[in-house]
This record gives C-alpha cells, sequence and structure tokens, in this order.
C-alpha cells in the first residue's frame, strides 16, 4: 500500500491487528513535506482485550520518526520473548516485563559466575563490582514535578531515559536536553540528578541501601559478610575516611531481618546536596568515570 499523494489513513477494528502491523500501516500516509493523520478506530477500551489496550497506547506513546526500535521492545514486552533458557516458548515475562526479566537474569548468571562457575570466571577484584544497584529511600522530593512535565508518558520515558546515563558527562548531556525542552531545572529534578550522582558513589562505597530522612543519611553495606569488597581499597578509603573524621562519619553495626548489617551514618544533613558533598569527599573519582 502506496498511495503517495493520501495523507489520512482509517484503520478498522484495529484493536484486532497487532502492534508492528499497526505500526507499518500508519507510515504508508504522509511525507517529509505532508502532514498525514491515521485514525485507528477501535471498540470502546473497556471491552477490548488488555494486550490489545497495550498496543494502542503503545502507538500513542511512540508517534515520532524513529519510533520503531521503541515500538519493537514493547511489542516484546507485550507478547513476551518466552523461556530463553528452557524448552518453553511462553514465560512469565509477560507478566513482569521484559526489563525486569533482563534484571532477573543478568543476576542469575552473575550469581552463578561468582559461586558455582567461580572457577571458570577470572575476575579482577579492582574492578569487580560488588554493588550492582542502590536503592534510595528518602523524604526528599525527587522527580520531576507536574507543574514542570505535565505529560505522565514524557515523565515515565525520561525517568527510564535518566536510569541508562552513565557517568558526569552523559549526565550533563541529559540535563541540558531537560532545560532546552521544559526551562531550568526546578529543585525537586536538581535534587534527582543529584540522587544520580549519589548512586554512583555509593556503588563504589559498597552501599546497597540509602536512608535520607529527617536530617539523617544512613548507609547500609554489602549484606554478605564474607563479601570481598570488605578487602578492597575502596573499603579501606571509607574507614579512613570514618577515622579522619569522626564528628561527622560514622559506622556502626545494626540487627535487621536479614541479618547483622554495617552501617554508614552521617547527621544533619538537610539537602541532597549536602550528601552528595560527603559521599564525594570519600570517593571523589566515582563519577568521573
Amino acid at each position: 500500500l502506496d498511495v503517495p499523494n493520501a495523507n489520512t489513513i482509517f484503520i478498522n477494528s484495529a484493536n484486532n491487528f497487532g502492534l508492528s502491523d499497526l505500526h507499518q500501516m500508519r507510515g504508508r500516509v504522509g511525507r517529509s513535506n505532508k502532514k498525514a493523520f491515521c485514525y485507528f478506530i477501535t471498540p470502546p477500551y473497556d471491552v477490548m482485550t488488555e494486550d490489545a489496550r497495550k498496543r494502542i497506547q503503545a502507538l500513542e506513546m511512540f508517534s515520532d520518526l524513529g519510533s520503531g526500535f521503541n515500538i519493537a521492545m514493547k511489542d516484546l514486552e507485550i507478547r513476551g520473548s518466552g523461556d530463553i533458557l528452557g524448552g518453553e516458548q511462553s514465560g512469565f515475562i509477560n507478566e513482569i516485563g521484559f526489563d525486569t526479566y533482563q534484571k532477573i537474569l543478568s543476576e542469575a548468571i552473575t550469581e552463578l559466575k561468582e559461586n558455582e562457575f567461580a572457577d571458570l570466571y577470572e575476575t579482577n577484584d579492582k574492578e569487580k563490582k560488588h554493588v550492582t544497584e542502590v536503592t534510595i529511600d528518602s523524604d526528599f522530593e525527587l522527580l520531576y514535578p507536574d507543574d514542570y512535565i505535565n505529560s505522565i508518558t514524557e515523565r515515565l520515558a525520561l525517568y527510564a531515559k535518566l536510569n541508562d546515563v552513565e557517568g558526569e558527562k552523559g549526565l550533563e548531556v541529559y540535563k541540558k536536553e531537560l532545560i532546552d525542552r521544559f526551562g531550568e531545572l526546578p529543585e525537586e529534578a536538581e535534587n534527582l540528578l543529584t540522587s544520580v550522582r549519589i548512586k554512583w558513589i555509593a556503588t563504589r562505597l559498597g552501599l546497597e541501601k540509602i536512608v535520607m530522612k529527617q536530617g539523617k543519611f544512613i548507609g547500609y553495606f554489602v549484606s554478605d559478610q564474607q563479601s570481598g569488597f570488605y578487602q578492597t581499597e575502596d573499603f579501606g578509603r571509607v574507614l579512613k575516611a570514618v577515622q579522619n573524621n569522626p564528628k561527622i562519619l560514622r559506622m556502626k553495626e545494626k540487627q535487621t531481618r536479614a541479618g547483622l548489617r554495617l552501617l554508614l551514618t552521617v547527621e544533619n544533613v538537610k539537602t541532597v546536596d549536602k550528601v552528595y558533598d560527603i559521599l564525594n569527599a570519600i570517593m571523589p573519582t566515582a563519577v568521573s568515570a
């Protein structure tokens, strides 16, 4: 189907078509110098199946030029990619989403490399990441306010993009794009970007969880007390910082449901920037990678 002069297409019963089919058909109208319109005719949302609703919403979300990759990933998430390492071609990925499935699979492979198949994989302790993800629990507002970015879809896309940013240069480029599109960043957005820098440093410091509440900072070190992290230079740097700044940094053990945990605590931290400055003083090269 290719009608050069057509600028409008109606797709009847669009809920019965696949996501890639719909994406291809809507691309049959319009040219670089001609604005085109595509109308999906569907029953009411409450009548359609859940997958059909997701397909239509995906097309609404990704309508810009060059959205083919995003459409393909969304299609994969909706239909599921199956059990990659097994004989079945339909797995629980359809329920948890493709990104989460990838994360679980990556963690399982890493665990096998470090334990059952450790002899087959030689790892350099200096380069090894003992913490792959840092969770933050905070009473600071770390977000894009509704009055700064009023589209929920746009905010979610930007959060996802921020999660993929690597290094200070990448974060600066990301920040410039935000300012170009939406104007100067409000305090909540600035705090969000600073929290990303804090996560980078925390990864080097061996902190799996960070709590920033009521003017107090608490960092939870690697839960596995037998972890090789406690023999690294990075942990030695933490110990040295605590010894040199006893009035600011304190280290203690606490009994938790998961067992005994080593904590790093800092009192009187009333801003996100203050937390960043303190951690950056311990590990100043962490965000330059």
